[in-house]
């Protein structure tokens, strides 16, 4: 009986073993815990802006020893006081500039209205004097200046020993003596010293149109003599 139940016993043996040999079935894995959310990074702080720095303080003035200046005089008076101060000097036609600046600011001026007339008497005195000295350019320059200066408001023409007419009629007889000497030069062949007598006329007249085409033809004219060649000298 013993060795019929050790075969029985030995095969129990095996098959015991073997079941504890089996491997175990592997773990479940467990999920891995997910890792934190970070929160956003705080803002850096900002620290408020420093105050601006006061300016530098000026140094302190010296006090001048020069005393102070009164106000200048402006407008109209400083005006006809600059005319009264050229009239003085012998500038009349600075003078009457003066002056018509100060009527434009203060029509009505009681100097200008004054002093006016005196200076337009001056003044074709004057042309007078520089065409006796044969200063046509200046004598020219002045009578214009006095027919001008006739027609401003401040002006009372009916008072002068001479009429407009006839300080018209020296300009006229003055730009006819200059024509006539510029043509008589450059039928000479003189035409640079034509063209000199005409440019006094446009000095006192720039709109006089027979000076100003008499100048372009004599330029025209001397501007081709230059071209030509000199003639060769004698053998």
């Amino acid at each position: 009986m013993r060795r019929r139940f050790l075969p029985v016993f030995l095969a129990a043996a095996l098959l015991s073993g073997c079941a504890a040999a089996k491997p175990s079935p592997p773990a479940t894995p467990q999920a891995m815990p997910a890792p934190p959310a970070e929160s956003p990074p705080a803002p850096p702080s900002e620290s408020p802006p420093a105050p601006p720095a006061p300016p530098p303080e000026a140094p302190p003035r010296e006090p001048s020893a020069e005393p102070p200046k009164p106000p200048a005089v402006y407008g109209a008076d400083k005006a006809f006081a600059d005319g009264m101060a050229a009239l003085q000097e012998g500038s009349v036609e600075r003078a009457l500039e003066l002056f018509f600046v100060a009527w434009k600011e203060k029509p009505g001026h009681p100097g200008v209205s004054q002093e006016f007339d005196g200076a337009v008497l001056a003044l074709k005195k004057n042309g007078d004097a520089a065409y006796a000295q044969g200063k046509m350019e200046d004598a020219g320059k002045r009578w214009m200046g006095t027919l001008r200066y006739m027609n401003h408001p401040a002006a009372k023409p009916k008072s002068y020993p001479f009429t407009r007419a006839d300080v018209q009629a020296q300009v006229d007889r003055l730009t006819a003596g200059l024509m006539e000497k510029g043509l008589l030069d450059y039928r000479k062949g003189n035409i640079e010293a034509a063209i000199a007598d005409w440019k006094t006329i446009l000095a006192y007249d720039p709109g006089n149109e027979e000076a100003t085409k008499s100048i372009r033809t004599a330029t025209t004219q001397l501007e081709n003599l230059k071209k030509i060649p000199p003639a060769p000298p004698p053998k």
